[in-house]
């Protein structure tokens, strides 16, 4: 059979050019295999190298020590406006709660800044800028008004999802919601990075540059089998980080939480929940804290399903140096952990009169007192607020509750002696996680997009705005007359008009 392009042979022996063309051909083949192997062998490293190359350009940051002043200085607290936003539902008890916004009529788009990467955190506003983090691994602080960029600092490369052995997140880069330090100036955040590792950042908030920068993996775990989903929470020069698993809870990890100083030196605290396996606290809201500092987090399902109570499945309360102080769990632990019902579903929801409110992805929701959680079984009250469990993050408004439940948000009051009263619920879509402004609840629709504005006494709604997909764990951020939405595609401002 003829080759093409070769019909004619004028000479069985091959010129010089037909000879030149077969040496180029041959040393191509080679070239092309030698490349396949290496490709085969260090996929993982060829993949870095693209991502680098298709990357767009991020301001170059130089990594410096947080200079401190002498041990006889005094250092002077850092200011924060009342219209700023630090953490995740604004403070540490995470109530998501300002009292001076006015009830619109209508919401407005007012606009959309395209980041590099999905916004599964909440975003922040101090001073006037708004700082968001991406799964892309970078930081983004924004004008609040425009929405112009005013600095980007890209921490890493973040971990695609084939590196991982389970997970839904891809790539995975900063999950958590960062919180800001007054005290020091600085953004910290947890990004998970190509390793793959989890590293602790101190960004300065006004240029971007990184003053801190640490590993927060504990000696002795696998941190693939970790993510770090729960929001920071900062309180008296620590940084608490909590932990839980991956979706689909593979591999082998436990729940943990970590402290580091705001200084980054100095060890890591750090509290593992006793059980074999899971028992991850993957929070989004992250630890709720106390007046005195006392970190309350909840806590998911674990290996045990019988026997000796292993501390999942519950509500613990740990002093500031994460020791442990009390806990509680439903009298039926053992079937919820079978049965992936746990309770780290939803933050810990601090009540007035002492009392704390959980209700993970059971139908059973439980009022505890914060003071003497009650070990296995020792609630004040069992109630169904969800009837399809609850997912996030609650805001409180005095004794009244809005809780995130996957069956519509819904409202809740504390009466005298802890007794709970549910109220009205809100249309099945509405399920994203609240804050409140004045008299208005904001929520989201994530999977259609939507922004809600509800009235807070009766439910009804005031008004809605597309505001593009978000996350699952998605919620609002509230300053001034703006709301401001992390989405899967960046962030947008929407306006409130009254």
């Amino acid at each position: 059979m003829q080759e093409p392009g070769n019909r004619q042979r004028p000479s069985k022996v091959p010129s010089r050019f037909t000879r030149g063309w077969r040496v180029v051909l041959t040393i191509c083949l080679v070239v092309g295999v030698v490349l396949a192997g290496v490709a085969y062998i260090q996929r993982h490293q060829i993949h870095q190298v693209i991502q680098g190359w298709l990357e767009p350009p991020v301001q170059a940051v130089h990594l410096t020590p947080l200079t401190l002043p002498p041990a006889t200085t005094t250092v002077t607290p850092g200011q924060v406006a009342a219209t700023d936003w630090t953490t995740y539902h604004k403070d540490a008890t995470r109530s998501g709660f300002v009292a001076n916004l006015p009830d619109p009529t209508a919401l407005a788009p007012r606009w959309k800044q395209p980041l590099d990467g999905a916004v599964y955190a909440e975003p922040l506003v101090v001073g006037g800028q708004i700082i968001v983090v991406t799964e892309n691994d970078t930081v983004y602080s924004l004008n609040a008004q425009t929405g112009q960029i005013a600095w980007h600092t890209h921490v890493g490369n973040p971990v695609p999802l084939s590196d991982l052995p389970c997970g839904n997140i891809n790539p995975l880069g900063i999950t958590g919601t960062p919180v800001y330090d007054p005290q020091t100036g600085l953004i910290f955040a947890v990004a998970e990075i190509q390793g793959p590792a989890h590293i602790l950042l101190g960004i300065d908030a006004s240029t971007g540059q990184i003053k801190v920068r640490r590993a927060v993996d504990p000696a002795g775990i696998d941190p693939r089998a970790y993510q770090q989903r729960a929001a920071l929470a900062l309180s008296a020069g620590n940084v608490y980080i909590a932990y839980g698993g991956l979706y689909g809870d593979c591999s082998d990890y436990r729940g943990l939480v970590v402290a580091s100083r705001t200084t980054g030196t100095g060890p890591l605290l750090t509290y593992q929940v006793p059980t074999t396996r899971e028992g991850g606290i993957w929070e989004p809201a992250g630890p709720t804290l106390d007046a005195q500092g006392n970190l309350y987090v909840s806590v998911g399902n674990g290996a045990a399903t019988g026997g000796t109570w292993d501390h999942t499945d519950s509500i613990l309360k740990l002093s500031p140096d994460l020791q442990l102080e009390d806990a509680f769990a439903p009298q039926q632990w053992a079937q919820d952990n079978a049965n992936d019902l746990d309770l780290s579903s939803l933050g810990p929801v601090l009540l007035p009169g002492g009392f704390l409110f959980i209700q993970g992805k059971s139908n059973r929701g439980y009022m505890l007192r914060a003071n003497h959680l009650g070990g296995i079984g020792g609630q004040v009250q069992t109630i169904s607020v969800c009837s399809a469990g609850a997912y996030g993050g609650a805001a409180v408004k005095g004794a009244v509750a809005f809780i995130p439940c996957a069956d519509g948000l819904r409202q809740i009051q504390s009466g005298p002696g802890g007794v709970l009263r549910p109220g009205w619920q809100a249309p099945g879509q509405i399920t994203g996680s609240p804050v409140i402004g004045g008299n208005t609840v904001y929520s989201l629709d994530p999977g259609g997009g939507m922004l809600y504005a509800l009235n807070a006494a009766t439910g009804s709604i005031r008004a809605t705005v597309p505001v593009g997909t978000t996350s699952r764990f998605a919620t609002p951020t509230l300053s001034q007359n703006t709301i401001f939405v992390g989405t899967l595609q960046g962030i947008v401002a929407v306006q409130l008009r009254t």
